[in-house]
């Protein structure tokens, strides 16, 4: 069993917390530290789990930190525990820069660490249900809306919303980034609050990105067209659907299925619900750390996973900035 400690006890920390101990096969939950002693004593009380006087403290006592803390504090506090030798969890973004990130994937290859990047969306019922599903996307579109919370602006919504797309287009298209638009505005906030990103690989596949954060309904929805089939992933719902185009006969049985008249003949078109099972993404991601550090394995959104996402998430925002004149 893995000792690990968590750093950082907001909203999101407290998640991990009730996570954690709900992950009692894989973690031993030993302790919390955050820089505001009264939320610590707070969440230390509220989850029965030790209250560390500093981080130096509480990396003397567990095998892996997670970092759940302000994007600024990330490379820092990785830093130290990697030098310290404790495999890491770490959230979204995975730094504030990339340049950091490069520094991190460097420094966890020489001490041997294991690290994951909590790019949740991975971890989706919605992405789950199509895992067998082979892909090969050629347009992607992509909308993250939400209603307005003050307390993500502290970042651009590139980096608070759309990098949850960048990570899971990155993840489908096996193709280099050939070029990358976009454009955005602040409407409430000193960043921008909506931004559209237009991202084109080198094998053709095109992926078109609309994050908001002042929006009136919250939706967060990717549709992805190939040949011969549509595949839709609805993250809020947590649902999927795959359309595809058959010969007739040659349709799967017992899915339903409609014929459709087309240029080409008589085509028939299945549509199918993958089952999506009703985990909690956050524990999945935790546990499945666990089990890459037990089986010395690759995690399933590795540093230099993260680090690609930051990179093309500064190529999207520098667009945006260079529209904006600044």
């Amino acid at each position: 069993m893995l000792k690990i400690g968590v750093i950082g006890v907001g909203h999101l920390g407290k998640i991990h917390l009730k996570c954690l101990l709900e992950l009692k096969e894989h973690f031993q939950l030993v302790g919390l530290f955050d820089i505001d002693p009264a939320a610590a004593q707070a969440a230390s009380q509220q989850f029965d789990v030790q209250s560390f006087s500093s981080y130096d403290t509480l990396l003397d006592a567990v095998d892996v930190m997670d970092i759940v803390t302000p994007t600024v504090t990330h490379f820092g506090l990785a830093k130290t525990a990697i030098e310290r030798g404790k495999h890491l969890f770490i959230e979204k973004p995975v730094t504030q820069t990339p340049t950091e990130a490069q520094e991190l994937i460097f420094l966890a290859k020489n001490y041997g660490v294991t690290a994951q990047v909590g790019h949740v969306e991975r971890f989706n019922p919605a992405m789950l249900a199509v895992r067998d599903v082979a892909m090969n996307p050629m347009f992607i579109e992509a909308h993250r809306l939400a209603n307005f919370n003050p307390r993500g602006t502290d970042v651009p919504v590139v980096l608070d919303l759309m990098i949850h797309d960048i990570d899971i287009v990155l993840s489908l298209v096996k193709s280099p980034v050939k070029t990358v638009s976009a454009s955005g505005v602040a409407v409430v906030s000193d960043s921008p609050d909506i931004a559209n990103a237009r991202i084109e690989f080198e094998n053709g596949c095109v992926a078109n990105l609309t994050a908001s954060r002042i929006s009136m309904k919250q939706m967060r929805k990717v549709r992805l067209f190939q040949k011969d089939a549509y595949i839709s992933l609805d993250f809020l719902e947590k649902s999927a659907q795959v359309v595809r185009m058959h010969e007739p006969g040659n349709e799967p049985s017992g899915i339903p299925s409609f014929e459709l008249e087309t240029p080409g003949g008589v085509r028939v078109i299945s549509m199918e619900m993958p089952p999506a099972e009703p985990v909690n993404a956050i524990k999945e991601e935790l546990k499945s750390l666990a089990v890459s550090i037990l089986r010395s394995e690759k995690t399933a959104v590795t540093l230099e996973d993260g680090a690609l996402a930051l990179e093309v998430a500064w190529r999207v925002m520098e667009e945006i900035e260079g529209r904006l004149g600044r």
